[in-house]
């Protein structure tokens, strides 16, 4: 138990302090770098929702990460972008508390999406005649809503364990914002095993969702190989490459956060950037780039917002009608 002992209302975030002169460069960079993560994932659930022809699942599943995506940036970079440019940097408990809920659950619901996201791969590579009866549109909306409330249960037990407890002086969270493991160290009694129990956690969600992955794609890989012609497993592959490339990036920041050791507050906030900051705009830019649909989706929009495609009808020279010297006639296009 500490020694004179003062609990805290409030936290101040120490953050980008270390690079003072900095700040306002970082500000920059991070606010752009928040906008682009906006267009692209905002880009993804209107085509989705637009385009009919993006209406299966894996455009549903894509669609509800890039919404979780947003809904998790917007908890942290916002805040964040604030705190860089002024000086008071402070948080009340309650909404430390709120922040931290809110970014795990929705950090575990990306992972859980993506560990669904492999799955649907699965079943249309491995069991493509019996795909359309697996992974329904209504079974696709079951498996979103499970991602939903797994993730954020899994938050709610582990911010309950810290936050049961008091917190101490001082007050400084060595961080950018509400991390476990920044905000645990402030507690006063039993920080050391609360801890150690909330780091399990992460790491148990974070392997096991991993190690579901892998085995898709061993099982997808198999399946792959058994094809015989060099183009149908080139489409196999097309098919997955992008889900396969976000989640090596999303589970290998992931890991250097929750899995490295101890190190100094300055390098624990480098190596939070790229999973809070990175991973969010690589994301989208994936998906949408190396996607022929969701291109093609894209320029549908983009040229039904331009000149006469606006409407169903087509103004045609030279038919029955007649407006001074010039023949007109009027004809749907098809």
């Amino acid at each position: 138990m500490r020694v004179n002992q003062t609990l805290l209302g409030e936290f101040v975030f120490v953050g980008f302090s270390f690079y003072s002169d900095w700040q306002v460069v970082l500000s920059v960079f991070f606010f752009f770098l928040y906008i682009f993560t906006l267009t692209g994932n905002l880009a993804i659930m209107g085509l989705t929702l637009l385009d009919r022809g993006l209406h299966t699942p894996m455009y549903l599943f894509l669609s509800a990460l890039s919404f979780s995506e947003t809904c998790y940036t917007l908890t942290i970079v916002p805040k964040m972008l604030v705190d860089l440019l002024t000086k008071s940097r402070t948080i009340s408990v309650l909404g430390c508390g709120l922040q931290m809920f809110f970014f795990h659950g929705l950090g575990g619901t990306n992972c859980i999406v993506l560990t669904v996201m492999g799955y649907d791969r699965f079943l249309a590579i491995c069991n493509p005649l019996r795909y359309p009866v697996l992974m329904t549109n209504t079974i696709c909306g079951h498996l979103v809503a499970l991602a939903w409330i797994s993730g954020f249960f899994v938050s709610l037990v582990q911010t309950t364990l810290i936050f049961s407890d008091s917190f101490c002086g001082p007050n400084l969270i060595k961080h950018f914002l509400c991390h476990m493991r920044a905000v645990v160290k402030l507690s006063c009694l039993n920080g050391a095993v609360i801890e150690v129990i909330v780091t399990v956690i992460s790491v148990l969600g974070l392997i096991g969702t991993f190690l579901f992955i892998l085995l898709t794609y061993v099982f997808i890989l198999s399946t792959v190989l058994k094809i015989p012609s060099a183009e149908g497993k080139r489409k196999a592959f097309s098919t997955c490459a992008s889900h396969l490339t976000v989640v090596i990036i999303h589970f290998g920041f992931a890991s250097i956060v929750y899995l490295k050791p101890e190190t100094t507050e300055r390098d624990d906030i480098l190596m939070a950037v790229p999973y809070t900051l990175i991973t969010p705009f690589l994301s989208p830019l994936i998906f949408t780039l190396r996607n022929k649909d969701m291109k093609y989706a894209l320029i549908k929009v983009l040229s039904n917002k331009s000149g006469l495609t606006k409407s169903p009808w087509a103004v045609t020279i030279g038919g029955q009608h007649r407006e001074g010297s010039k023949g007109f006639s009027l004809k749907p296009v098809v």
